[in-house]
């Protein structure tokens, strides 16, 4: 997975020490209803959209940009849904992070679902009750997608 430039700048100064990183979390519906997920290349998993949010960078519009990068489909945010504070992570290579959060639903607008980087191997649209297993807290986002109650 490509590190934001911000980021390596800030590795360079605290190591592996905890940081606090700013990330979104797209439920990405189309006009069926049904559910985009790529599968990861580092893990094979199959995980919504995300990503970390540049410095200043609005939620929505990064929730817009993560899935054009990695999906090459054009989105508009329609709600949101969530902001989380997640349990501290390590990465791979021994960074510690504090992720917030924040899940938006977005509504496929444009373009044609696939792979668009090397972040993930396939994209596919799944229909909610074929949804594989995703992380908690990507869980929860879809689940209030499908009761349609935001979680504030």
């Amino acid at each position: 997975m490509a590190i934001p430039e911000f980021v390596v700048a800030l590795r360079a100064k605290i190591g592996h020490d905890p940081l606090p990183l700013p990330g979104v979390i797209a439920v990405v519906l189309d006009d069926h209803d049904r559910v985009l997920l790529v599968r990861r290349s580092d893990t094979g998993d199959w995980t919504l959209t995300t990503g970390c949010l540049e410095p200043g960078e609005q939620p929505a519009a990064g929730a817009i940009r993560e899935v054009r990068e990695e999906t090459g489909l054009d989105v508009t945010v329609e709600r949101l849904l969530s902001a989380e504070a997640l349990d501290l992570s390590v990465a791979p290579n021994g960074d510690q992070i504090h992720w917030l959060a924040i899940g938006l639903q977005c509504r496929a607008t444009g373009g044609t679902a696939h792979v668009n980087d090397d972040e993930s191997t396939d994209v596919a649209w799944f229909e909610p009750s074929a949804v594989p297993p995703l992380p908690p807290h990507q869980q929860r986002c879809l689940d209030l997608v499908l009761s349609a109650k935001p979680s504030f």
